[in-house]
């Protein structure tokens, strides 16, 4: 292609050159009558430079279609998203042998074990307090925030109300549920009753790893318009 080009250029400088000369010619030769054919060929070698001209464009154009081809050739097919959730297994529903973020990556194992579909776990700075985000087989969305706390540290009631000022109005939960390796204190209980926010136990939790007993969503969760005694 630079070849040509440059072929190219070459032509249109001799195209050139020979006009300047053919023109200082007659000049010199006085010959002032022959005004109008110096026009003429002119006018004709001005011609010729623009078809070797338009000739090198054309020959050097890469045509669109090909260009389109070219750059999309490489662009891979769209394909849904793969969730990070781990294989269900013994080893990842071992809660004890977890840090706090494998523990959340078993809770997500949970749900996806229990039927849940575009499940997610999402915790990290700014989650908002949403750990694992799951959709249950009859579309019901949920949300779960995770604790994993030694047996000792018991989950309080300011932990169930940051979570409760989020998990309804952003994160919009059909079903918010807390799960904790540890226990709930009485006035967070309480607070959860009142809200409508499942609290699993450390006990609820082997339950239901073992399948004896529901999946939190499946349990009846408390009726927030109740009023706490």
């Amino acid at each position: 292609m630079w070849r040509d080009l440059v072929l190219a250029v070459g032509l249109i400088g001799i195209c050139a050159g020979g006009l300047a000369l053919f023109l200082k010619t007659a000049e010199v030769a006085g010959d002032r009558r022959s005004g109008v054919p110096a026009a003429v060929l002119v006018a004709i070698a001005a011609l010729g430079v623009l078809a070797v001209g338009l000739a090198v464009t054309r020959h050097g154009r890469v045509p669109v279609r090909n260009r389109g081809v070219t750059r999309l050739a490489g662009v891979p097919e769209e394909s849904a998203p793969v969730l990070d959730v781990p294989d269900v297994g013994a080893e990842a529903l071992d809660h004890a042998a977890v840090d706090a973020d494998g523990f959340e990556h078993a809770v997500a194992a949970l749900c996806a074990r229990d039927g849940c579909t575009a499940v997610e776990v999402v915790g990290g700075a700014g989650d908002l307090g949403a750990d694992v985000v799951a959709v249950t087989m009859d579309g019901r969305r949920v949300v779960l925030q995770c604790k994993h706390y030694a047996e000792d540290n018991r989950v309080g009631s300011q932990d169930l109300q940051r979570f409760g000022g989020t998990c309804f109005t952003i994160h919009e939960a059909d079903v918010a549920v807390v799960v904790t390796t540890s226990s709930f204190t009485a006035p967070a209980t309480e607070y959860a009753a009142t809200c409508g926010i499942i609290c699993v136990d450390g006990e609820a939790l082997a339950a239901w790893t073992d399948q004896l007993a529901p999946a939190p969503w499946d349990a009846l969760a408390p009726d927030p318009t109740t009023p706490v005694a």
